[in-house]
């Protein structure tokens, strides 16, 4: 199932991409003096010897223009030979990181299957980029080198099973504080005459906090359990962490604006209070924007 594939190459990327770098930092030479295509290309095939099942290898300049055929299981395409690959994250990413990296699967314009690309800069001997080398890999091959241990199989199920336990927790919390929510509104009635807005706090305090408190459930179960990733800039953990603190933001902004209006109407002398909280929120606020920063810099590394 590749919705499965997927996630597992995700979990076993890091593992994956040191075994690459691995091959090429033993067969290619970086930083040396006079470096040419002829030194590279016949290290690119023999690594491509050892991946028995690799789609293909080729060799790109510093533009990003491939300066080799695609050498491919059983075949040279020499039609390549000279077209812009620039715009390729193998490519952009390789030279931005200056480090070797493993892309995204895609759909294979030789295959037409799902394949990763891991390449490698090429530096000269005074750090000027001279050559990006890629390998074109399938995406089933790339799960044979990254599988999981069967200690890891282990743990994640213990860790699915454990989150799927406080998820379904959290969203029986949710269910009985929204329950009491919707009871104490209509115990306080409904009939304009009497209506009161210092009655209705109460409810929406419990069912703000029900929200926040479901939207949290969600998360776990949709990203720790079911594996839907909907982003890709921060995910995993940090995903969370980020979708948890949204929503204690949003439940204490409301509850600052509630307590403006209580207090407003009952006691203005208690303005500071939610002023306070008010303060708080903009704190957690500009603590989250700090988070997602570091978080994006520490996953592009």
């Amino acid at each position: 199932m590749v919705p499965l594939d997927i996630r597992h190459f995700a979990e076993g990327r890091t593992k994956a991409r040191a075994y690459f770098c691995y091959l090429f930092s033993k067969n290619i030479q970086n930083r040396l003096p006079s470096i040419t295509d002829e030194m590279i290309i016949p290290s690119l095939l023999k690594i491509k010897s050892e991946l028995e099942n690799c789609d293909g290898v080729y060799l790109l300049d510093a533009t990003g223009t491939q300066t080799s055929p695609t050498y491919t299981k059983d075949r040279e395409l020499t039609e390549d030979i000279g077209k812009n690959r620039s715009d390729r994250a193998y490519y952009y990413r390789s030279v931005r990181e200056e480090r070797c990296i493993i892309t995204d699967p895609y759909p294979s314009l030789i295959t037409g299957q799902l394949t990763v690309t891991t390449s490698y800069p090429v530096f000269d001997e005074n750090d000027n980029l001279r050559y990006v080398a890629c390998i074109d890999i399938p995406l089933d091959e790339v799960l044979k080198v990254s599988h999981l241990s069967s200690m890891d199989k282990i743990f994640s199920e213990y860790f699915k099973f454990a989150y799927a336990s406080f998820a379904i927790a959290l969203a029986g919390i949710a269910l009985l504080l929204f329950v009491k929510g919707v009871e104490s509104f209509f115990s306080y009635g409904i009939v304009p005459s009497d209506f009161k807005v210092k009655d209705i706090f109460e409810a929406t305090i419990l069912l703000t906090l029900s929200l926040a408190i479901f939207d949290l459930s969600k998360t776990l179960m949709e990203e720790e359990i079911l594996g839907r990733y909907k982003e890709h800039d921060i995910s995993g953990p940090h995903k969370t962490m980020v979708r948890f603190l949204g929503s204690i933001i949003i439940a204490l902004s409301i509850e600052a604006l509630m307590l403006v209006f209580k207090f407003a109407i009952t006691d203005p002398n208690k303005l500071i209070y939610a002023i306070y909280i008010i303060a708080g929120v903009a704190l957690l606020i500009i603590s989250l924007a700090i988070y997602i920063k570091f978080t994006k810099l520490h996953i592009d590394e």
